[in-house]
């Protein structure tokens, strides 16, 4: 099966570089579009909601040093244009479902550590994405520095 739209979910550290480079050979032989999408989660969904000040300003410092870290993504990986990523505020699942529908992609690419314990909470993005996902989705094992 040949895919002609990759989405790869990432989460802008060096960890990603692997996930980018398993889905940009995957679009090689038919050319696919490779697009990258980055979510900003609300800084008040990891205090469960309630928080008692203005985040905004922290939350957007948050917004622009995505911005900043994609921009060093498209400057590694030239073949990826800035029209077909995006970079958005909410939460990681349901953007990417929704994404992955309004562009017509046919696999969403995420990276998967496959751990326990905290680092388990880090990697169930992955998990998360994979649950109601419209299209396919392949995890991209991640390798453990330890």
């Amino acid at each position: 099966m040949s895919y002609q739209h990759l989405l790869v979910a990432v989460d802008l550290t060096e960890e990603c570089d692997p996930v980018i480079k398993r889905a940009m050979k995957l679009a090689e032989p038919t050319q696919a579009t490779v697009s990258l999408v980055h979510i900003v989660e609300p800084m008040a969904m990891a205090f469960g909601g309630d928080v008692p000040m203005d985040l905004s300003q922290l939350q957007q410092q948050q917004f622009d040093q995505a911005k900043e870290r994609m921009d060093r993504l498209y400057a590694k990986y030239p073949s990826i244009k800035r029209g077909d990523s995006h970079l958005k505020y909410g939460q990681p699942r349901q953007e990417i479902h929704q994404l992955a529908k309004e562009q017509a992609c046919d696999l969403i690419v995420v990276g998967s550590h496959g751990r326990h314990g905290l680092a388990l909470l880090l990697g169930s993005t992955a998990n998360d994405v994979l649950h109601g996902a419209p299209c396919d989705v392949l995890a991209v094992r991640l390798q453990t520095k330890e």
